[in-house]
């Protein structure tokens, strides 16, 4: 088996999350209520742990939704707990943002209410979009080829870094 190629390891995804909640925290400093969507499998672990970034530096609530969805045909989106997302402040995370249609799909439910903004993170942002989705917090931007994977470690609730294939 060939030898892992990290972008990311372990200790510098770690710097890169509590930057983005950061980011996150000054960019909603308005807001009383923030509502971190993460999307099923990955995306969870990093809203949950941008959720504890944010203790102590954003001054408002925050939720943590998880979002389920069979990302090779997203017909079906499903949202736990349920919640109202009128006029709230929505944060959608996931882990690779590869052609943005996970991001694209996951929109939908949201888009049956009236949140009043919808915001996006990921922990690695490919430049492939097929689909009209613009990544607002980035742990790290790489070029790569199409046949390429990038693939995020996750153990248990700790991102362990992103590499290659």
């Amino acid at each position: 088996m060939a030898e892992k190629k990290y972008i990311l390891t372990k200790e510098i995804a770690d710097k890169k999350l509590r930057r983005m909640a950061l980011q996150v925290a000054e960019q909603n400093c308005d807001t009383d209520q923030l509502i971190l969507i993460g999307i099923k499998e990955n995306g969870i672990v990093i809203a949950h742990k941008i959720r504890t970034y944010l203790e102590g530096i954003f001054n408002g609530e925050v939720l943590v939704v998880e979002l389920s969805l069979n990302k090779k045909k997203p017909t079906l989106v499903s949202l736990e707990p349920a919640i109202d997302f009128n006029e709230k402040s929505i944060l959608l995370i996931d882990d690779v943002a590869n052609s943005g249609r996970t991001m694209l799909y996951a929109l939908k439910p949201l888009l049956e209410t009236y949140p009043k903004k919808i915001q996006t993170l990921v922990m690695v942002e490919r430049t492939h979009k097929s689909f009209p989705i613009d990544v607002d917090y980035v742990g790290v931007s790489i070029s790569t080829s199409l046949d390429e994977h990038i693939t995020l470690e996750v153990d248990g609730t700790e991102v362990g870094g992103a590499w290659l294939q």
